[in-house]
């Protein structure tokens, strides 16, 4: 079976988010089901040197006003197809925004050209005249993921020819792909798609809608996210599309790359441990505190608390800036990595300034800085909104670092709360809240806090956490078994 990947990032060569650790680790993990899949994305700046060694199997002379070829690449046991067309990708800042945060002008030609060269491979293959060993292959199935692969579908349909059948899997339905109806005959699109059961919404074009309308089925990255998209407080507008494709939707759990979160073998750590060694993450606690300028004095009625996260309202992060002072009072700190909406991050630094020596802030993203948290970190918090599936509290399984979590999408199917009932079956992993409000939040928090006091039910819960599955496998296998019942 051949699949074709489409999207818009893949770690570890292109990252902003969760999306890319999916893209970057499912095609190695069906591999064991003799499943050969290629990942299709636009060959950002920071793929020059996976180009220059690459080989080109496709070329255009003029892709929406310059020329662009397809270079194909292996590389970390992924094989990528690079869409090369400097005068849509070659720039600087974000791969979806400007330096001035603002959504390039542009993103219409931009993915629409990743959507349309993904649909002709998937119509026609890889054309065979250019003697290139690497080009005689041709999907059986095509994988679209998020707004950014969204025209793949309606492309499809426009064809005369036979086209694979076509999966879409809605990471996060919040962000769609909205542009200007002056885009439709640029992109080549079909005006009678045009429609509210296609990609028309409220007089603009969706590419995420256009998925919706036209793939042959669809996921989420959790049950329970599926199940919530149907519903107008999470469908951001597209529930009754959703609705309309219930028979077709169902949520497929995400997992996490093991190899690259193991804290057995993770060269970040000061040292590594498992179940039956948690007390060396103490020295991985001091790590913490020396990159986060904490009070290096543990409380031991109190545990440390850690995010890893994107600063948005989604996220609930102001929530727990509403929280910040009872956490502190309770004896216990936090130490925070992330960057985003300016005023949560101004608040987040004032708190280290108020907060000195309990509350640590740093702005921005390190890979390696977030693994050392997951390592020396008691518990991480996620009080998001709303969350499609959520991987900070996966790896806070693997770690051991206790997940304190919202009730809603994938944070409600991976975490098992510690209730009396949970604790009593000794099943608990995590600490659940709803609704979702600051006094939810903080109640969660002192839950947490009050199980800290009791080391064995503490200890328990982390070997708990740790030993629960959080690989790709089940999920793999689901795919797998989705894909074959399209082709049979």
């Amino acid at each position: 079976m051949k699949v074709l990947y489409v999207a818009s990032e893949c770690a570890p060569f292109v990252k902003t988010g969760g999306l890319a650790d999916v893209i970057g680790a499912v095609p190695k993990n069906l591999a064991q089901f003799g499943i050969d899949t290629r990942v299709i994305m636009p060959a950002y700046p920071a793929l020059a040197s996976l180009l220059a060694r690459g080989k080109i199997v496709w070329q255009q002379d003029d892709l929406f006003g310059g020329p662009a070829n397809l270079v194909a690449v292996k590389s970390k046991g992924i094989t990528l197809l690079l869409l090369n067309a400097p005068h849509l990708y070659d720039r600087p800042g974000n791969i979806y925004l400007n330096e001035q945060g603002k959504d390039w002008p542009d993103n219409h030609l931009r993915f629409g050209a990743l959507c349309q060269v993904a649909a002709y491979v998937a119509s026609y293959g890889l054309p065979r005249e250019l003697k290139n060993p690497l080009n005689d292959w041709q999907p059986d199935l095509v994988h679209c993921h998020d707004w950014q692969s969204g025209l793949v579908p309606a492309y499809l349909k426009m064809v005369d020819t036979k086209t694979p059948p076509c999966i879409l899997t809605i990471h996060n339905i919040a962000f769609q792909g909205l542009f200007d109806a002056k885009v439709i005959e640029t992109l080549g699109l079909s005006r009678s798609m045009f429609v509210p059961d296609g990609f028309e919404y409220w007089g603009k074009v969706s590419f995420l809608k256009a998925a919706i309308a036209y793939c042959d089925k669809i996921t989420t990255v959790s049950p329970t996210y599926a199940r919530e998209l149907m519903q107008p407080e999470f469908g951001m507008g597209l529930e009754g599309m959703m609705q309309s494709r219930a028979s077709d939707l169902s949520g497929i759990l995400n997992g996490i790359d093991t190899d690259v979160w193991d804290p057995i073998h993770d060269r970040a750590l000061n040292t590594s441990y498992y179940p039956r060694t948690l007390k060396r993450k103490a020295k991985n606690r001091a790590q913490v505190e020396a990159r986060f300028n904490l009070d290096s004095i543990k409380n031991p009625d109190a545990p440390l608390f850690c995010v890893i996260s994107r600063l948005t309202t989604q996220k609930g992060l102001d929530l727990l800036v509403e929280t910040l002072p009872n956490l502190v009072a309770r004896g216990a700190r936090l130490a925070l990595l992330g960057s985003g909406d300016k005023d949560i991050e101004a608040a987040f630094i004032a708190a280290a300034r108020q907060f000195k020596g309990k509350v640590g802030t740093i702005i921005g993203y390190d890979e390696e800085l977030s693994h050392i948290l997951q390592g020396g970190a008691d518990a991480i918090l996620v009080p998001s909104r709303f969350e499609p599936c959520g991987l900070t509290q996966l790896y806070g399984l693997r770690y051991g670092t206790i997940p304190v979590v919202a009730r809603t999408g994938g944070l409600a199917d991976t975490i098992i709360d510690a209730n009396q009932a949970a604790l009593a079956d000794n099943c608990a992993t995590g600490f659940q809240f709803a609704p979702i409000t600051a006094i939810s939040l903080d109640h969660a928090i002192d839950r947490a806090c009050q199980t800290f006091k009791q080391p064995d039910v503490w200890e328990a819960m982390m070997r708990r956490a740790m030993n629960h599955d959080v690989s790709w496998d089940k999920s793999a296998k689901a795919y797998h078994d989705l894909y074959a019942s399209l082709l049979t």
